[in-house]
């Protein structure tokens, strides 16, 4: 009986440790993140499985061109949501949106990862301010994303951590 008695016990004591060892993982060194939506087509599509690094933000800073996954500065619907999304302006950056194309600090942005004009209407021009990022959806159809032109540049403390694969499906299964 005692035998039975400690292994249980160590039973309990593994599966309670390994459970604290991956919440730990989970909230301050990476994340799993679904994709909901067009707002980042081409580059990332519904339903795929983001691995999202967050410790990396905890030792460095966000740059031009992350992906990143952050709360929705929004706040829609009255519940907790997360966006992708990637960041095209950075603090101090003069972010305007004019004739379609995007500009910062008065030059045009090359942008390999999209694959239309920005549609809708010209944005800006805008200064951001220190500590907060301008981010947009790689799908600059009308409509088709929620970003910075619509809640503005978003703060440092939203930003959950970068998006650095593609893990889900196989076939897709790729950094970013």
């Amino acid at each position: 009986m005692k035998k039975l008695r400690r292994e249980l016990m160590d039973w309990l004591k593994t599966i309670l440790l390994s459970l604290g060892l991956v919440l730990l993982l989970h909230y301050f060194v990476f994340n799993l993140s679904t994709v909901d939506g067009r707002s980042m087509e081409p580059t990332l599509v519904q339903d795929e499985w983001l691995f999202v690094n967050k410790i990396g933000y905890l030792l460095g800073s966000p740059g031009r061109g992350d992906v990143i996954v952050l709360e929705d500065p929004s706040g829609s619907e009255g519940k907790l949501r997360y966006l992708v999304k990637r960041i095209v302006g950075m603090p101090g950056d003069r972010v305007e949106i004019a004739g379609q194309q995007l500009y910062i600090n008065g030059e045009l942005v090359d942008e390999p990862y999209t694959d239309s004009p920005i549609e809708g209407m010209n944005y800006g021009p805008e200064v951001i301010q220190q500590g907060h990022f301008f981010v947009m959806g790689d799908n600059r159809r009308e409509r088709a994303s929620l970003d910075s032109r619509t809640f503005h540049a978003v703060p440092r403390e939203l930003i959950i951590g970068r998006a650095e694969a593609i893990l889900w499906p196989i076939p897709q299964l790729r950094l970013l």
